[in-house]
């Protein structure tokens, strides 16, 4: 299993809740129709914990996207497909910036499985 990864930041002179309903209400569900895509997870971040013992990174993020696919060779079609495009271009309107990281899993712990 592969995951793109991408911590988001809304466009400058947006708030916090037109990002949100943009993204959530509006763009989210056009990833229905982008075939391949295993899995779209919307992590909105509610909260910034801090530790006393390690100093925090300076990055500001509104909120974190995992697209999930079998392998990358799949990955590669969806991205290239006419649906992602057009996912991808709608992000364009309301993300200002973007980071992203291709990752693959390594479970060590997964309790969720009964």
């Amino acid at each position: 299993m592969i995951k793109l990864t991408s911590l988001l930041t809304r466009k400058e002179g947006m708030s916090r809740e037109e990002f949100m309903r943009e993204w959530v209400d509006v763009h989210a569900p056009m990833a229905l129709s982008v075939p391949g895509l295993k899995r779209y997870v919307l992590q909105l971040i509610v909260d910034e914990p801090l530790r006393d013992d390690i100093a925090p990174q300076k990055v500001t993020a509104d909120g974190i996207a995992e697209l999930w696919f079998d392998d990358v060779a799949t990955m590669q079609k969806v991205i290239a497909s006419p649906e992602m495009k057009r996912l991808r271009a709608h992000g364009a309107t309301f993300i200002g910036q973007i980071k992203m990281f291709r990752t693959e899993e390594k479970v060590i712990i997964d309790r969720l499985k009964g």
